[in-house]
C-alpha cells in the first residue's frame, strides 16, 4: 500500500555538489535551513550576507551592488527606534552604531563580490512576490524595519516582473562567473500575514517566473522544495507550532531529497564521516576523566586529522 504521492526527482549527474564546491545561498529563511545543513556538514558555503531576503527584487539588488562594489554611506541609512537600518538589508544587521552598520554592510559587499566570482553553485530561495515600496524614494525595500506602514505601498510583483528580475540576476552572475550553476527553489514557508489566497497567488507567480527562466537557460535549475512540502508532507505534523514554518522533521526530509538529487555518492560518504565527528563533539560523558572517554577523544582526533588531510578547509 502506498500512502504518499512522491514528487519525481531526477538525479543531477553533470554539476553535482561535492566538497570542493563553493556554494552561496540567498533568500528566505528556508535558505537559512539549507545553509545551516551545509555548515553542519562542513561544506564551503556562505549564506545571506545581508540577512534573510524574501523577494527577488531584494536579491537582485544585493547581487547588483556586490558586483558593482557599491560603497554604503550615511545617506543610505535610516534611523528608527534608536537603531540605524538599511532598506537593502534584514534587521539582523541593524545597529545602534551607525559606523558599525556601515562597516558591516561594506564588508558584506566586498566578501560577496569575492564569493560570487569563486562560486560553483548559487542557491536562491524565493519566499514571496509581495513587496513594499517606500513612498518617499519610490524604491522597493528588502525590509520595512517596523517603520509605519503608511509610508509604504504594498505591491504584488507580476510574473513578468519577477522573470525580468531573475533574468537580470542570471546576466549579472554570468558576467563575472560564466560557469556558475544557479539553482532556484521556492520556500515552503507560507506567508499567511498576506492572506491565504494572496499567499497562493504570490507563490504561483514565483513558480511561473522561475520556470520561464529555467526552461530556456543553461546551467539553471529548479528544486521543488515547495512542492515536496505541499504534497509529500501535506500534514500539520510536519509544521512548527505556528503552523507556517516547516518543523525539523520536514526540513530534514527535504534536505535528504536535496542531497539525493544534487550530491555525489562519494560526497555523501564523506558527509557520514563528518556527521560521526559532529555527534562525537556534542557528546557529553558521565565522566570526562575516564580512560574510556579519553580514548574516545583520541579516536575522534584521528578521524578529524584523516578528514583534514583530504579536505584542508574543514575545521571543527
Amino acid at each position: 500500500m502506498q500512502l504518499q504521492t512522491k514528487i519525481p526527482l531526477k538525479k543531477e549527474l553533470l554539476n553535482q555538489i561535492i566538497y570542493d564546491s563553493k556554494i552561496v545561498l540567498f533568500g528566505s529563511c528556508f535558505s537559512e535551513n539549507i545553509g545551516d545543513k551545509l555548515n553542519y556538514f562542513k561544506f564551503q558555503s556562505n549564506q545571506n550576507p545581508f540577512g534573510i531576503l524574501f523577494h527577488p527584487k531584494a536579491i537582485e539588488n544585493l547581487i547588483t551592488n556586490a558586483i558593482n562594489e557599491k560603497e554604503y554611506t550615511e545617506t543610505d541609512l535610516i534611523f528608527q527606534n534608536e537603531r540605524w537600518h538599511s532598506f537593502d538589508a534584514h534587521s539582523s544587521l541593524s545597529s545602534p552604531d551607525k559606523s558599525k552598520l556601515l562597516e558591516n554592510l561594506n564588508s558584506a559587499i566586498s566578501s560577496t563580490n569575492k564569493q560570487l566570482k569563486e562560486a560553483t553553485h548559487i542557491i536562491i530561495t524565493l519566499g514571496t512576490s509581495w513587496v513594499y515600496r517606500y513612498i518617499e524614494t519610490d524604491t522597493i525595500v528588502a525590509n520595512c524595519h517596523k517603520i509605519p506602514q503608511k509610508k509604504f505601498l504594498k505591491e504584488l510583483l507580476s510574473v513578468d516582473e519577477i522573470s525580468e528580475s531573475l533574468e537580470a540576476i542570471l546576466v549579472l552572475l554570468k558576467s563575472i562567473n560564466k560557469d556558475i550553476q544557479i539553482l532556484f527553489t521556492v520556500s515552503p514557508v507560507r506567508h499567511l500575514k498576506d492572506g491565504f489566497v494572496e499567499n497562493t497567488q504570490s507563490k504561483s507567480h514565483l513558480i511561473a517566473a522561475i520556470h520561464n527562466v529555467v526552461n530556456h537557460k543553461e546551467n539553471t535549475h529548479y528544486f521543488p522544495s515547495y512542492e515536496i512540502m505541499m504534497d509529500e508532507l501535506r500534514d500539520y505534523r510536519f509544521y512548527a507550532e505556528d503552523m507556517v514554518h516547516p518543523n525539523k522533521t520536514a526540513i530534514n526530509y527535504i534536505w535528504e531529497k536535496f542531497v539525493a538529487t544534487w550530491f555525489s555518492e562519494e560526497t555523501t560518504l564523506t558527509m557520514k564521516e563528518v556527521d560521526v565527528i559532529q555527534k562525537g563533539l556534542s557528546h557529553r560523558p558521565f565522566n570526562e576523566n575516564s580512560a574510556q572517554h579519553q580514548q574516545f577523544l583520541k579516536n575522534l582526533e584521528v578521524k578529524k586529522d584523516k578528514l583534514k588531510v583530504q579536505f584542508p578547509f574543514i575545521n571543527f
